[in-house]
C-alpha cells in the first residue's frame, strides 16, 4: 500500500514536470515569435530597398559649389534628409585629391564643408519631401575650391543604402 507521503511526492513530481514544461515551451514560443518578427523586419526593409530608386541626372560646379540633381525613380518618398550621405572625391586647386562624408546642414553660417536642398520640383504633394517622379537639386558646398579641369566623383545614399554615383568635371 502506498504511502501518503509517497502520493504527496508524486504529485510534487508531476507538478514541476508540468511547470517545467510550460517554461520551456513558452520560452520556445517567445523565442519563435522573436524570430518571425525580425525576419518579417528584414523582408520589409528589403522591399523598401527594392521600391526606391535615385539617379543623378545633372551635376554642375561653380567654384567651390557642386549643384548635384536627382531624379526619384522609386516609388518610395524621401524626407529624412540627415540620413542621406554624400561622399565626393575631388582634387583641391593645389591637387590634393581628397574624399570626404558631407553631412547635410541648412545652416549656412558655417564654412565647413555641407549641403543642402536647393530645391525640389514639382513639389506640389508633400512640399519639402523627395517624392517619386520628382526632382531634386542638392547644393554643396567644399571647404576649398576644386581643381579646375580635374575629373571628380560623387555618390549620393539614401537614408535605407539605395545610392547613385556620377563622375564630373570641374
Amino acid at each position: 500500500m502506498m504511502g501518503f507521503g509517497t502520493v504527496i511526492a508524486s504529485i510534487i513530481s508531476v507538478a514541476i514536470l508540468l511547470l517545467t514544461f510550460y517554461v520551456c515551451s513558452y520560452g520556445g514560443f517567445y523565442m519563435a515569435d522573436l524570430l518571425a518578427n525580425s525576419v518579417i523586419e528584414m523582408q520589409e526593409n528589403k522591399d523598401e530597398i527594392l521600391k526606391t530608386g535615385i539617379k543623378i541626372t545633372n551635376i554642375y560646379v561653380d567654384e567651390s559649389e557642386v549643384f548635384v540633381s536627382l531624379n526619384n525613380t522609386g516609388s518610395i518618398k524621401i524626407g529624412d534628409y540627415d540620413y542621406i550621405d554624400v561622399i565626393v572625391k575631388y582634387s583641391n586647386t593645389s591637387g590634393t585629391a581628397k574624399t570626404i562624408w558631407i553631412p547635410y546642414q541648412e545652416d549656412t553660417s558655417t564654412s565647413q564643408s555641407r549641403w543642402t536642398v536647393r530645391s525640389i520640383s514639382p513639389d506640389l504633394v508633400n512640399p519639402g519631401i523627395f517624392d517619386p517622379g520628382e526632382e531634386m537639386e542638392l547644393k554643396i558646398l567644399l571647404e576649398d575650391p576644386l581643381k579646375k579641369e580635374s575629373v571628380n566623383w560623387i555618390m549620393v545614399t539614401a537614408p535605407n543604402g539605395v545610392k547613385t554615383s556620377g563622375y564630373f568635371n570641374a
